[in-house]
C-alpha cells in the first residue's frame, strides 16, 4: 500500500482532463480498474455455484444464499431478479451472493440447472 505522501501527492483533478482515477492516475473515461477486477474476480470462480441455508446473524429467520455464479454484477441482479419471482420471495444480492428469503433450496437448484449451471447443494 502506499504510504500517506504518496497518496497526498497524487494528482486529483487536472483541467485538461478532469477527474483522475486514485489507482491507475489515469482520466476516469480511460481508466479501466473497473473491468479488470471484474475480469478477476470472473476468473477465480471454479464454475460450482453453490447454494445453501443460512440463519446465522439474522436473529433466527432463514436465508437461502447463492454463490459462485460466473456473471457481471448487472446480470447477478437479473439472475437475483428472476429467481426471487420464481419463490415468491424477497431477496438481495451482497458481496456477490445472492440471498433469497426463506428455505427454497430444491426450487432454486432446479431453476439455475435449467439454465445450464453446475449446481451443489452445500452445507447440511
Amino acid at each position: 500500500m502506499a504510504s500517506l505522501q504518496d497518496q497526498l501527492r497524487g494528482l486529483v483533478y487536472s483541467t485538461e482532463h478532469g477527474d483522475t482515477c486514485p489507482d491507475c492516475r489515469k482520466p476516469l473515461a480511460e481508466c479501466e480498474c473497473a473491468e479488470r477486477a471484474e475480469a478477476e474476480r470472473l476468473a477465480a470462480l471454479d464454475g460450482v455455484v453453490r447454494i445453501r441455508r443460512e440463519t446465522s446473524g439474522r436473529k433466527g429467520k432463514g436465508v437461502t444464499t447463492i454463490s459462485g455464479v460466473p456473471l457481471a454484477k448487472t446480470e447477478l441482479k437479473a439472475l437475483a431478479k428472476e429467481l426471487k419471482k420464481r419463490c415468491g420471495t424477497g431477496g438481495a444480492v451482497k458481496d456477490d451472493v445472492i440471498e433469497i428469503q426463506g428455505d427454497h433450496r430444491q426450487t432454486l437448484k432446479s431453476a439455475l440447472e435449467a439454465q445450464g449451471y453446475n449446481v451443489k447443494l452445500a452445507g447440511g
